[in-house]
């Protein structure tokens, strides 16, 4: 699947000071993740723990570190129903994820998205969730079994968010 959308690269010091740095340096449309530049496109496939920012109920945005998985062009967003974000996203389905390269933090990738779709585990789509939850938790942890971080006092229940990607903004080099 494609979505056309923008990618703002911004000026960076990598190679040297330069005449407005820090500010857009081109944009460009693109029609998926797979247009990205390769120097950003490897970062979406690293076990890179992101920052999740969602629109909480004052006003101001939540900000939550969190796995990050994204599929088919789509961002995936998979987190516990019962958790307060859950809410925040329904309420305001606009997100931004921050992926910083840990080995430089100067080298980056923002992506704003917008919720297109909600899959509930215990609904008909709930063994794609299950599935999806289980590859990010081999991604991260490197263990090959289940997701083992399922809060044992409750029946906990996952949400997956598709997401459309609306922009993307770049910065810095590896």
């Amino acid at each position: 699947m494609s979505n056309e959308f923008t990618v703002a690269n911004f000026r960076h010091v990598a190679d040297g000071l330069q005449e407005g740095q820090f500010a857009i340096g081109e944009r460009r449309r693109v029609t998926g993740l797979d247009d990205l530049d390769p120097i950003y496109r490897e970062l979406l496939d690293r076990p890179i723990v992101v920052t999740l920012a969602v629109i909480g109920p004052d006003g101001r945005p939540g900000l939550t570190p969190m796995w990050f998985d994204h599929e088919n062009g789509k961002i995936l967003v998979n987190t516990a129903s019962h958790r307060a974000k859950c809410g925040w996203i329904r309420k305001n389905p606009q997100m931004t994820v921050l992926l910083v390269n840990p080995d430089n933090p100067y080298h980056w990738v923002s992506i704003k998205c917008t919720v297109e779709n909600e899959l509930h585990e215990d609904g008909p789509e709930g063994a794609r969730v299950t599935a999806q939850l289980n590859r990010i938790w081999q991604k991260y942890t490197g263990d090959s079994g289940e997701y083992g971080l399922r809060d044992p006092g409750i029946t906990e229940r996952r949400v997956l968010f598709e997401c459309r990607v609306d922009r993307i903004a770049t910065f810095g080099k590896p």
